[in-house]
C-alpha cells in the first residue's frame, strides 16, 4: 500500500518553529537546508523530510521503506510504501499557475500534447497540463531517472485513475497512478508506483 501525506509549510516561516525541528533533523538534511538560500526552500526541505518523519512512525516504517518527497510552493508532500516493501515509488506537487502550452507541444507525448487541445476552457487546459505535469514527474522520480528521462519517451491517458499507455523498454515492469486535487490546495499532486495498491486520497498533516 502506498499512501501520500501533504502539509502547508508556512508555519516554519517562523524562526521558533523551523529551529524546533531543524534541531531534530539528520545532519546530511540539516547540510541540505544549510545550502538553500531563501527561507521559503529552506521550509520545503525541513518540512519534506518532517512528513517522512511523521510517516515513519505513524506506520512503524524502517528506514529502508520505499518513500519519495515533492515540494512546490508552501505546500510539500511525501509518498511511502507501508505495507509490503520493495515497491518503486514517485511522488509530485506541482501548483496551479499559468499553463505553458508550448512546454506540452515540444515535451509532452502527442497524444497527451492533443487531450490538452481537447479542453473546451483555458481553465480546462491547464487542468489537464497540470495533471499530466505531475503524473510525468511521479514516473521519472519512480523510476529513479528523474529529468534524466524525456517527457515524451512514455504517455499517460487521464482516466480515473491515470494510465501508463506507453513507457520505455528499460522500465517494462507495470506502474500504476493515483493523483490528486484537495479543496484548499492549489496544486495537482500524483503518486505513481510499483505497487498497484495506492490510496485513493492524500492525509493532510498540520505542522504546528
Amino acid at each position: 500500500m502506498i499512501r501520500a501525506w501533504v502539509a502547508d509549510v508556512t508555519p516554519l516561516y517562523e524562526e521558533t518553529c523551523y529551529n524546533r525541528y531543524y534541531e531534530g533533523l539528520p545532519s546530511f538534511r540539516r547540510e541540505k537546508a544549510d545550502a538553500l538560500k531563501y527561507l521559503s526552500k529552506k521550509a520545503q526541505s525541513v518540512g519534506a523530510w518532517l512528513l517522512w518523519e511523521r510517516m515513519r512512525a505513524e506506520y512503524g516504517l524502517g528506514e529502508n521503506a520505499s518513500f519519495n518527497l515533492s515540494h512546490s510552493d508552501r505546500w510539500v508532500m511525501c509518498a511511502a510504501q507501508t505495507e509490503g516493501e520493495n515497491a518503486q515509488v514517485g511522488c509530485d506537487i506541482e501548483k496551479v499557475s499559468e499553463m505553458r502550452i508550448r512546454v506540452a507541444e515540444k515535451r509532452y507525448c502527442r497524444e497527451e500534447y492533443e487531450r490538452i487541445l481537447e479542453a473546451k476552457s483555458e481553465e480546462e487546459k491547464a487542468d489537464c497540463f497540470f495533471r499530466f505535469w505531475v503524473l510525468k514527474e511521479s514516473f521519472m522520480k519512480a523510476t529513479r531517472k528523474g529529468l534524466a528521462l524525456p517527457l515524451n519517451s512514455f504517455c499517460i491517458r487521464l482516466d480515473d485513475p491515470p494510465v501508463l499507455i506507453r513507457q520505455p523498454e528499460e522500465y517494462p515492469m507495470p506502474y500504476y497512478y493515483r493523483d490528486y486535487m484537495v479543496e484548499g490546495i492549489p496544486c495537482k499532486m500524483a503518486v505513481c508506483s510499483t505497487d498497484c495498491h495506492i490510496a485513493d486520497r492524500p492525509e493532510i498533516y498540520c505542522i504546528k
